[in-house]
């Protein structure tokens, strides 16, 4: 019987040492990768395929996107998010993601210098960018053929009913000029790590005029 017990201790003893092992190990994970939420960068197609002469040829030019997605960045504090894990998706869902990231390329780069700071696997982390989108109330404004001219203020209003939670600092626009005129060309929303809208930290700011153009598709 003392064998018994004695057996049963060192059993115990090896197993509390095996749990705390794993606990620091995952605890010093997560300290090291201190993550406060997500950046959502969105492309105003159209514009960058006329201030940008080189993408003219890419997929989402050649076909009239409106609008597409060009990462979910993750908030953290560490320096280095690159990751050798595979970018590779199942046929299926590189066909859903392709909607609103259609070029495959910059899709496996952003994965390459982020991943390492998402603690998802590249499906995951794709399926969550789809989600988030999805629940995305985009402005009709923002997707029409002919060009619009449109208040800063008014766009950001626009954005706040359409979307329960989404704080007016929540979302950010950024601009470009050409010819003297001022187009919108990428939009940043801001989202805690549960996925919830929230006000952006300080270092994201809005780089527009009060008023800009959103060029049409056509």
């Amino acid at each position: 019987m003392n064998k018994v017990n004695s057996l049963i201790k060192q059993q115990s003893l090896l197993l509390l040492f095996a749990i705390g092992f794993v606990l620091s190990i995952t605890s010093s994970f997560i300290h090291a990768n201190p993550l406060n939420g997500y950046v959502m960068e969105i492309q105003m197609t159209p514009a960058t395929c006329l201030l940008d002469a080189t993408k003219t040829k890419r997929r989402e030019c050649l076909e009239g996107y409106a609008l597409n997605i060009v990462g979910l960045y993750p908030e953290t504090t560490t320096a280095n998010c690159r990751t050798n894990s595979s970018a590779i998706l199942p046929p299926i869902q590189a066909k859903v993601v392709a909607s609103v990231m259609p070029n495959e390329t910059a899709r496996v780069n952003l994965w390459k210098n982020i991943g390492g700071c998402v603690l998802m696997t590249a499906s995951q982390y794709f399926r969550y960018v789809i989600n988030l989108a999805d629940r995305l109330n985009i402005p009709i404004v923002m997707t029409r053929q002919e060009s619009t001219h449109i208040q800063q203020n008014m766009l950001r209003t626009m954005f706040t009913k359409l979307n329960s939670g989404l704080p007016p600092q929540g979302i950010h626009f950024q601009c470009s000029s050409h010819r003297n005129v001022s187009y919108l060309t990428h939009i940043k929303i801001c989202y805690n790590k549960n996925g919830k809208y929230r006000t952006c930290p300080e270092t994201i700011e809005t780089k527009c005029p009060k008023s800009f153009v959103i060029k049409g598709s056509y």
